[in-house]
């Protein structure tokens, strides 16, 4: 590693951290002109520059020379995030930045993936070096050829494609490089109009077959140009040994019908053998199946574990696929996390089908379910899955594979983890759950959604806030309720989309209440998606809702739910984190009703327990739930966290929260949600 930095207590520091980390540091500069000077004597692995580096040359024009003159992989070390600076920076085009000031695992991290990249770099270059050089002397066999077929020159690219020497050729007809069987047709590629009038040249190619010196024969590839002068025809010949070139297409059409990551076939390899086995039922009488498998949350656990631990599961589950199956079943990734078995031959019975597919499928279901190691870390996942039993009436391909899908959303809609056949009155959903997602898509263009707010109170019922929550005020449906909407919202991605609008509305409306000196102090709770919250640009978008509408941050309270948080624990510490610099806080959702981790628990920089409404519901009849409930409120405590109940209803459900130690009240004791939330408004519904 090479350092450049001006400031030499900083530079200090970095070696330090750098030596710690196991780099070694092979020199030190202060200026951009030294650092040029070392990285060409020194040739360092990677070259750290501080972009603001002091009297002449900068970092950048450091970095633009490094990379112009030694091909070195630089990393940025900066104290400034403006645009400017940052678009002339990226025009030298480095390998990471890093924003000071940064911990050792940042530096480590970064550094990391910037050796992972140049080092990929490098051996992309020579691997297209390697490439250019076998193009180069693809088409390098030439020969020149007299009317008469006699041959005047053969240059080495012919020697190889051959396996002559030119002495062994020149002076002899051009006959010998051809089988015998074709040589007449192979002298007559070389005859074109003899007219005088053709003083120019004429080109034409032709695939041929060559004859080597060991007797192979061969797949040719010839650009045969005649050329006159002075009356003399003369041929020059361009020779391309087409076998390799064959070799690779057999190959890539071999791939075509393969997926890369999984090694299984693919879409286009199913449909082939799909059509194939309905052209065989029809003959036979025999029944097929289709068994449609979807991963439940792959999104989710491709968002927070990354997309290398997403190919990894991919493949982990394409092994346990194939060792579920039989030699002569179909199986295939269709892409994603999207996977299909077919299964023919079962039989002339339908019901006989049905039973050994469903046996098939229920196999799958349970293997997919074992826990996974995959780096390093223990994994868990399950699939919905769909059937589709097929007969010689099986219609359109399309059709089959439409009918497989509402069969997996049947499954899903089931609590996911399931077996479905497909149910004819399911395509009607499948149609309803395709329109709603373009009716929510114009709902958001046209502003339909809305926010509604529900008062949150402490113990002497007096308000402290509220919490944000959407409805949705369609034009024909009137007011539409989240759950009728969320769950879709949150399949397609559309919840990105929405939960933005949400964040920013809510921000808006605490501005509002900023303003009212009796609502100054209310804070605004706002739910965040779990897509939202995995999305590397998350703490970004929170800040910018804050800037935009220019709110005092410790007034905004972000509700996260356990299940979004179990995946990278680390990085939702440091998105928490950089949120709570700023003095936004943070409520944990629905607690008690997921993983209940205690490990993640006293990691995570969280403000505030919210006991679930199923809990408060039977309080006071259920002991386990007044159990529970005290529990997670000595769990708070202890933890120095406060602890809010929804769903609170009755004003016993409350004094028995009270008597616990609850901190804070959420429910139709207080309010319910409304479009506008006053003091008067909270007194006069609690009284």
């Amino acid at each position: 590693m090479l350092i450049v930095e001006d400031e030499a207590i900083v530079r200090r520091d970095i070696r330090l951290q750098l030596e710690s980390l196991g780099y070694l540091v092979v020199g030190e500069a202060c200026s951009g002109e030294e650092a040029v000077f070392l990285t060409g004597r020194m040739r360092p692995d990677l070259v750290l520059v501080d972009i603001g580096l002091g009297p002449g040359m900068d970092g950048i024009a450091a970095a633009h020379a490094i990379r112009e003159h030694q091909a070195l992989p630089v990393v940025f070390l900066t104290a400034y995030a403006a645009d400017d600076i940052l678009g002339r920076a990226m025009l030298a085009e480095p390998y990471g930045y890093i924003l000071k000031p940064f911990s050792e695992r940042e530096l480590h991290t970064v550094l990391q993936m910037a050796l992972y990249k140049h080092r990929v770099d490098v051996r992309e270059k020579e691997v297209a070096a390697r490439n250019q050089i076998i193009l180069d002397n693809l088409s390098s066999g030439v020969i020149t050829v007299s009317a008469r077929g006699v041959v005047e020159s053969f240059n080495q690219g012919a020697c190889t494609i051959f396996g002559y020497t030119a002495d062994q050729v020149l002076g002899r007809n051009v006959a010998m490089l051809m089988p015998e069987g074709f040589r007449g047709r192979h002298h007559g590629y070389l005859r074109l109009d003899d007219s005088p009038e053709l003083d120019r040249v004429v080109c034409h190619k032709r695939e041929v077959e060559g004859l080597r010196q060991n007797g192979e024969t061969f797949p040719l590839r010839l650009t045969v140009s005649r050329i006159i002068v002075s009356e003399q025809i003369s041929y020059i010949v361009i020779l391309q040994d087409m076998s390799e070139h064959l070799r690779a297409e057999e190959k890539i059409r071999s791939l075509s019908f393969y997926d890369e990551l999984t090694g299984l076939p693919n879409r286009r390899y199913l449909l082939e053998q799909l059509k194939k086995a309905i052209g065989a039922a029809a003959r036979s009488g025999q029944h097929g199946a289709l068994i449609f498998l979807d991963l439940d949350h792959f999104r989710h656990t491709n968002e927070t574990l990354g997309p290398n631990f997403g190919d990894d599961l991919l493949r982990e589950v394409a092994t346990r696929l194939q060792a579920c199956v039989r030699d002569n079943d179909t199986l295939a990734h269709l892409g994603g996390d999207e996977f299909m078995v077919m299964l023919d031959a079962l039989g002339q019975v339908s019901q006989t089908a049905a039973t050994h597919a469903e046996a098939v499928a229920d196999k799958i279901r349970k293997a997919l379910c074992q826990p996974y190691n995959l780096r390093g870390r223990s994994h868990t996942s399950s699939a919905s899955v769909g059937i589709v039993v097929f007969d010689k009436n099986a219609g359109e391909l399309d059709d089959l594979l439409k009918m497989t899908d509402v069969a997996m959303y049947q499954a899903k809609g089931a609590g996911r983890n399931a077996v479905r056949f497909y149910d004819p009155a399911m395509q009607a959903l499948a149609l309803a759950r395709t329109e709603l997602i373009k009716d929510i898509q114009r709902g958001l263009i046209a502003q339909e959604f809305v926010l509604h707010y529900q008062v949150q109170v402490d113990a002497q019922g007096r308000a402290q806030g509220a919490e944000a929550l959407v409805r949705w005020q369609h034009p024909l449906r009137g007011l539409v309720m989240p759950a009728q909407f969320i769950a879709v919202a949150e399949e397609s991605g559309l919840i990105l989309q929405l939960g933005h609008w949400v964040l920013d509305a809510a921000c808006r409306q605490l501005l509002v209440w900023a303003s009212v000196p009796d609502t100054a102090h209310w804070t605004m709770a706002v739910n965040v998606s779990a897509l939202q919250f995995s999305r590397n640009d998350f703490v970004e978008s929170v800040v910018l809702a804050i800037r935009q509408s220019c709110i005092d941050p410790r007034k905004l309270k972000l509700e996260l739910t356990e299940s979004m948080l179990i995946g990278d624990v680390q990085d939702a510490i440091v998105k928490m984190s950089q949120l709570k610099a700023l003095g936004v806080s943070f409520s944990l959702d629905d607690f008690g009703t997921g993983y209940s981790s205690l490990t993640y628990l006293k990691r995570l920089p969280m403000d505030q327990l919210k006991i679930d409404q199923t809990f408060v519901r039977d309080l006071l009849t259920d002991p386990d739930d007044a159990v529970i409930s005290q529990t997670i409120v000595a769990l708070g405590h202890n933890l120095g966290m406060q602890v809010i109940a929804e769903g609170v209803e009755t004003q016993g459900q409350h004094d028995a929260l009270v008597s616990m130690g609850c901190d804070a009240f959420q429910g139709y004791l207080f309010g319910r949600p409304v479009p506008h939330l006053t003091p008067a408004k909270v007194t006069r519904d609690y009284e």
